[in-house]
């Protein structure tokens, strides 16, 4: 009985030490970790998306630029574009509306 409470009470003793060296281990390292989570890029396109001042009227050019690919892309390119942007800024997600057009002409070019 003795024997076992001694087991339990190094176990415990044990386990103490282990959280409080990972709780140091990880205010050392966060600086670190910080640095790391801001090197992720912000879209799933790596660099942002195209602001650029658009025409009245979307030309072929400004549709590649805004769903990220050449002019001379082929259809299925140009869908997967479109599709994962359109999940980038659905709706129920904060977005603007103005945005929204340029996607949508964009899909039709």
């Amino acid at each position: 009985m003795a024997s076992s409470l001694a087991a339990v009470g190094l176990a415990l003793a044990a386990a103490g030490f282990a959280g409080r060296y990972a709780i140091q281990a990880m205010k050392q390292m966060e600086p670190q970790m910080k640095q790391a989570l801001q090197s992720f890029p912000t879209t799933a396109f790596g660099g942002g998306f195209y602001r650029g001042g658009f025409e009245p009227k979307m030309n072929k050019r400004e549709a590649a630029l805004v769903l990220g690919v050449s002019p001379t892309a082929n259809k299925n390119k140009i869908r997967e574009a479109h599709r994962k942007l359109m999940i980038l800024n659905h709706p129920d997600r904060v977005f603007s509306r103005v945005s929204q057009v340029d996607l949508r002409t964009s899909q039709q070019r």
